[in-house]
C-alpha cells in the first residue's frame, strides 16, 4: 500500500449511546423523516431540504425532470451578480428586450445596470431583465445559456438543462426539485442576491435618462409567512406554479421547492409549519483522531479539524461520524499536513465534512550509527 492511499482508519461512531447500524455514502435524494403528507401536497413534484447541510427532509418525484419557469431566473441573477461593475449603466440591447411574458418595462434607448437587471429579474421576474443581462455579459443569449449549463454542471446539477435565460418554455429547458433546492442553497451564499430576493419592494433606476421606480416582489410568502427570505417565483402554461422559497426560524434554514402546484403558497406554508415543528439543533460531538508516525520521535499524531456548526435533527435521529485517514504516515510530520478527512452523516446523507490536518510538527527519530551502536552493547 503507497504512502498516498487514504484507507479506512478504525473509526466507526454512533452518538448519545444509540445502536450501531449499517451505513454508507448518502444517496443523491431520500425522505430521512418517515411522513405520509406526500399523498398531500398535490404537487407534480417537491423537495424540503435543510438550508445548511442540503440534507433533504420530504421529497417527492424529486429527480423528475420538469419545466421550471421563472425560477430559471435564480441561476441567470446569480451570474449576473457575479459580475463586476455592477452599478455601471449602458444601452440594453434593443433585441433582447423585445420578449413575451412578464416584464420590468425595459424600451428601446433605456438605460439600465446590472445590479438593476437582476432586481428586475428577482422582483418583477422580467424575462426583459434576463435577456439584456445576458447579452450585456456574454454577448448574445446562446453564449450566456452555455455559461449557465456549465455553472450547473459545476454545481452537480444532473436534472437540469437551460435553454434561455428567463425561464420561457422550452422541451429542452427544464430542471428538477432537488436541483432547483440546490441551486437556490448556492445562489443564497451570494450576500446580493440574497439581500435582494428576500426585498418585498425594491426602488432600481433605469430609462433613458434612467429614473428610480418601485419594483414588487412576487414572492407572497415574504408577507404571509413568517421568517420568509426568498427566493423566486416562476409560471407558465407548460410548467403551472413553480416556487422555490427560503425561510428560517430558531437557526434553522429550510428551503423548499414546488413545480407544477396549483395552491403552492399553502402547500409551502405546511412543509414549513411541519419540519420547523420537528427540528431543533443539535451540537456535534468532537471526535477525537490520531494517526500512526513512522520513525517519528513520538508513535502518533493528533488530526485536528475546523469547528462543525450545530446540524438540525428530529427526535430520534442519530448522528455517524466517518474517519478516512492514511494508516499511517512517515517522519518527520509538519504542522497542518493533511492526513485524510471526517465526514458527519445523518441516516446514510452526508451532513458535513472536513479536512483532518496534523495538530503538531512530528520530527523523525534520530538514528544511531553502526559505531554508536557497538559502544552501546559493550
Amino acid at each position: 500500500m503507497g504512502r498516498k492511499c487514504l484507507a479506512l482508519l478504525v473509526m466507526l461512531l454512533w452518538f448519545w449511546g444509540l445502536p450501531l447500524e449499517a451505513w454508507g455514502e448518502a444517496p443523491a435524494v431520500a425522505q430521512t423523516i418517515p411522513d405520509t403528507l406526500e399523498g398531500q401536497v398535490e404537487a407534480k413534484a417537491a423537495v424540503v431540504i435543510d438550508g445548511e447541510t442540503g440534507r433533504v427532509l420530504f421529497a417527492k418525484n424529486a429527480n423528475q425532470r420538469l419545466p421550471m419557469a421563472s425560477t430559471t431566473k435564480i441561476m441567470t441573477a446569480l451570474l449576473t451578480l457575479e459580475q463586476p461593475n455592477l452599478e455601471e449603466y449602458f444601452v440594453v440591447d434593443s433585441q433582447a428586450i423585445r420578449v413575451e411574458g412578464s416584464s420590468m418595462g425595459l424600451k428601446e434607448g433605456d438605460q439600465a445596470s446590472l445590479k438593476a437587471l437582476a432586481y428586475g429579474m428577482l422582483l418583477a421576474s422580467g424575462n426583459d431583465g434576463a435577456n439584456a443581462a445576458a447579452v450585456q455579459i456574454s454577448g448574445s443569449i446562446a453564449g450566456f445559456v452555455e455559461r449557465m449549463n456549465q455553472r450547473a454542471q459545476e454545481m452537480g446539477l444532473e436534472d437540469t438543462h437551460f435553454v434561455t435565460p428567463s425561464g420561457l418554455g422550452d422541451p429542452e429547458h427544464y430542471s428538477s426539485a432537488y436541483d432547483m433546492a440546490l441551486l437556490a442553497k448556492e445562489a443564497l451564499k451570494n450576500p446580493l442576491f440574497a439581500e435582494i430576493c428576500g426585498q418585498k419592494k425594491g426602488v432600481v433606476s433605469y430609462g433613458n435618462p434612467p429614473y428610480n421606480r418601485w419594483l414588487t416582489n412576487h414572492n407572497r410568502l415574504l408577507s404571509d409567512y413568517p421568517g420568509t427570505i426568498g427566493v423566486k417565483t416562476g409560471f407558465t402554461k407548460e410548467a403551472g406554479r413553480c416556487l422555490v422559497s427560503c425561510a428560517q426560524r430558531d437557526g434553522i434554514r429550510l428551503i423548499v421547492v414546488t413545480l407544477g402546484c396549483p395552491d403552492d403558497w399553502t402547500v409551502h406554508r405546511t412543509l414549513y409549519d411541519r419540519y420547523f415543528a420537528r427540528l431543533s439543533l443539535r451540537e456535534v460531538p468532537e471526535t477525537q483522531v490520531s494517526v500512526p508516525v513512522t520513525g517519528g520521535s513520538v508513535p502518533k499524531v493528533a488530526g485536528v479539524y475546523d469547528p462543525i456548526p450545530p446540524v438540525a435533527l428530529a427526535e430520534g435521529e442519530r448522528l455517524q461520524v466517518k474517519v478516512l485517514a492514511q494508516p499511517f504516515v512517515y517522519a518527520p510530520v509538519e504542522q497542518g499536513q493533511a492526513l485524510g478527512e471526517l465526514r458527519v452523516y445523518c441516516d446514510g446523507q452526508l451532513l458535513a465534512r472536513r479536512t483532518l490536518t496534523a495538530a503538531d510538527y512530528i520530527s523523525a527519530k534520530e538514528r544511531k550509527g553502526l559505531f554508536q551502536k557497538l559502544l552501546g552493547s559493550g
